[in-house]
C-alpha cells in the first residue's frame, strides 16, 4: 500500500465522516425533516433544502453500481495498477465512489461488497470495497 496518498481537507462538513473511518465506522448523514440519507457531506439537505442534518452509521453493505479498471496512472497511483475503482450504492441508497479489492474477473455490476477499512496512517482511513463471500 502507498502511504503517500494526498489527505484530503476536513472541512466543518466532512470532518465527522473522516473521524468515524478512523473508528472503523462508515458514516453517513440523514436529514431530519424529509429523513433522506446523504451522500457526501454536506451542511444542509439538498432533497429539501434543510439545516436539519444528522449524522448515521451506514450498514457498509452495497452493490457495485458502476466501475472502471484502472491500467495507467500517475502520481502516488502509479506503482498501485492496475486496480478497480467503482461507484458503491450503499443498502441506504447513496453513492460514494471508491475503490474495489477483488478479482478483477468477479467485478460485477450489482455484485455485492461490503465496507473494509484501509488505514493509510496513523490519522487516515479510506473507506475500500471489497466483493461480498455471497456472490
Amino acid at each position: 500500500m502507498n502511504l503517500h496518498i494526498p489527505k484530503p481537507v476536513y472541512d466543518e462538513e466532512s470532518k465527522p465522516f473522516w473521524e468515524g473511518l478512523n473508528n472503523d465506522e462508515l458514516l453517513i448523514q440523514q436529514c431530519r425533516s424529509c429523513h433522506k440519507n446523504i451522500f457526501y457531506p454536506r451542511s444542509f439537505c439538498p432533497n429539501c433544502f434543510s439545516e436539519e442534518i444528522q449524522w448515521k452509521k451506514a450498514s457498509g453493505k452495497g452493490k457495485i453500481y458502476s466501475y472502471t479498471v484502472v491500467h495507467h496512472a500517475f502520481g502516488p497511483f502509479k506503482e498501485e495498477t492496475p486496480f478497480i475503482v467503482g461507484i458503491v450504492e450503499l443498502d441506504e441508497g447513496v453513492r460514494m465512489l471508491t475503490r474495489i479489492i477483488g478479482e478483477r474477473n468477479q467485478v460485477q455490476i450489482d455484485k455485492e461488497v461490503t465496507v473494509v477499512f484501509q488505514r493509510i496512517s496513523e490519522d487516515f482511513t479510506l473507506p475500500y470495497f471489497m466483493l461480498s463471500n455471497a456472490n
